[in-house]
Parts: C-alpha cells; sequence; structure tokens
C-alpha cells in the first residue's frame, strides 16, 4: 500500500518535470558562453589577472549549476526506473527517493570533478590561446629579462599571424583541433578538399607537424586568434 500522505504523482507530470529541468541546460551552457567572452574581453583590454580570475569563478559556478542539474535529472530518472517495477498503489514518495537519490550522487562529488566540464575546459583553452596569442606570458618574469621577453613575444606573435600555406596575415583562421596548428579556413579547406580528390592524405602544411590525415572536420573557428589579430590590427592602424 502507498505509504500514509505519500505524493501520488503521475508519469506524464515526471515527464513534464524532466522536459522543464532539462530546458534549463541552454540557460547554463548560454551563461557559460557569456563569461568566456567577458573573461576574453578583459584579458584583450589589458584588465588586471585577477579580474579574468574572477570570471574563472563564474565559470566554475555555472559549472556547479550544471552537474547539480544533471545529477537531479539523472535522479529523477532512475526513480522512475524503479518505481513503474511496482503496482501504483505500491509506489511510495516519490520526491522523499528522488532526494535520497541525489544525495547519494552529490555525496560523490569533488571540487575537481567541475575543472572537467566540458564549457569549463574550453574556456581555459581559449584564455590560454590568447594568451599565447598576445604574447601575455603565464608567470612573471624577472625584470632583467622583461624587455628581451617582450620583443620575443611580439615576434612570435606575429608570426602566428602568418598561414603556412599562403603566407600572409589571416583574416578568417581556424585551428586544426588534432595538432593545435591555425590555417586561413578557405585555404586549408581548399587544400584538403585537392588532397581528397586525388585520394592522397592531406597533411598539416605547418613544417614539423607530424600530422598527415587532416579532415576538414577537424577544423575549429580559432576565436583566440581571430581577437589577435583584431588587436594587432587596431594597434598598427594607431601607429599609423
Amino acid at each position: 500500500m502507498a505509504a500514509h500522505g505519500a505524493s501520488l504523482i503521475s508519469p506524464s507530470a515526471v515527464d513534464s518535470l524532466l522536459s522543464s529541468l532539462k530546458n534549463c541546460q541552454p540557460y547554463i551552457d548560454t551563461g557559460m558562453d557569456i563569461a568566456t567572452g567577458v573573461a576574453l574581453d578583459l584579458l584583450q583590454t589589458g584588465c588586471e589577472a585577477t579580474e579574468v580570475d574572477d570570471m574563472e569563478s563564474v565559470m566554475l559556478e555555472y559549472a556547479t549549476m550544471n552537474r547539480d542539474l544533471n545529477q537531479y535529472i539523472s535522479a529523477v530518472e532512475e526513480t522512475m526506473r524503479k518505481v513503474r517495477r511496482h503496482p501504483p498503489e505500491e509506489i511510495p514518495d516519490l520526491r522523499q527517493l528522488v532526494q535520497a537519490t541525489y544525495e547519494e550522487q552529490q555525496r560523490k562529488n569533488t571540487d575537481e570533478d567541475l575543472k572537467k566540464n566540458d564549457k569549463f575546459l574550453q574556456f581555459e583553452e581559449q584564455l590560454r590561446d590568447l594568451k599565447k596569442q598576445l604574447g601575455v606570458s603565464q608567470e612573471s618574469n624577472s625584470p632583467a629579462f622583461e624587455d628581451e621577453d617582450e620583443e620575443i613575444a611580439v615576434t612570435q606573435t606575429i608570426a602566428n599571424f602568418i598561414c603556412p600555406i599562403t603566407q600572409m596575415e589571416m583574416e578568417n583562421p581556424v585551428k586544426n583541433k588534432v595538432c593545435g596548428h591555425s590555417y586561413e579556413k578557405d585555404a586549408i579547406v581548399r587544400m584538403i578538399k585537392n588532397k581528397h580528390e586525388k585520394s592522397k592524405y592531406a597533411r598539416c602544411p605547418k613544417i614539423g607537424c607530424d600530422v598527415v590525415d587532416m579532415d576538414i572536420s577537424d577544423l575549429l573557428p580559432d576565436n583566440a586568434l581571430r581577437r589577435a589579430l583584431d588587436i594587432h590590427k587596431k594597434q598598427r592602424q594607431t601607429k599609423h
């Protein structure tokens, strides 16, 4: 028999609840995308490192919400799988069952799990790439080498703007997710298509790269490099 005062919720009501919960996911994703954009803008405009770090904290808060949401959805689904095996009159309090399952999952959580969130990993990668493109050191340098390091960083940054295929400054850069090298989109797509039409492998055109079988699906927009290119162009226009 159902427990006294138990909440008898119909399967359709549970399905409606699950649908509502899953509809929250895009809002969390959008929040993380906005936070990533803000962090990149802060870095681009030369703000203090602490301000960029604050956005990392925001990203971890979103990652926590994302984990909690997914675990609650999982708890509801797991509970419903169990209770559907029993007659309706034997169904206990669903809220208590869901809460117990949810709390059991929560006890296994660690802070390190949050840093494995896909959006957080993309956030870290984009910040790292933009710092590299801007010549921003990840660690502080000693004063004796600051000028030399800055000159080297500028030289390396300008070199990163040049497409290895066209040997011209890129305008629409894409990155090979396999090796991390970037190219002008039209040039690399054309190169890969030409090779494949001849039934040949498309080798990464970056000198020294050992990737020999590229595919167009390996290419992703290089947003960090695009931002660095925009900054470089603005600085060049200011000087002239």
